[in-house]
């Protein structure tokens, strides 16, 4: 199983980036997949996840609004568009598979539940 992303980069505030998870290994519309994120000094929060078994998508709050997670199943790759980017949204960006059993945000943006975890990409989000 590997997972690669992609699409990281500077952007100032209130612009926007798209980021990429292209994954191999695994039969990618059986398993959910997460998005994550990991400021300095602080511990890995969930962002966005879809949910196979429901076919849910889900976003945390601080998210809302302003990132869209879709997914690709001829590429085997999911994507999160990040808009009106705030400099609190600097972080490295992680992707990883679901192997939780459970339905809800609150099972799907928790990184507990999740393994083969990517490479990560760097944000940055000037003010």
């Amino acid at each position: 199983v590997q997972l690669v992303e992609s699409g990281g980069g500077l952007v100032q505030a209130g612009g926007s980036l798209r980021l990429s998870c292209a994954t191999s290994g695994f039969t990618f519309e059986d398993y959910g997949i997460g998005w994550f994120r990991q400021a300095p000094g602080k511990e890995r929060e969930g962002v966005a996840a879809i949910s196979r078994g429901d076919g849910e998508t889900h976003y945390a709050e601080y998210v809302k609004g302003r990132f869209t997670m879709s997914s690709d199943n001829a590429k085997s790759t999911v994507h999160l568009q990040m808009n009106s980017l705030k400099p609190e949204d600097t972080a490295i960006y992680y992707c990883a598979v679901f192997y939780g059993s459970y339905y809800g945000s609150t099972y799907h943006l928790n990184p507990l539940w999740y393994e083969h975890w990517g490479q990560g990409t760097q944000v940055t989000v000037s003010s």
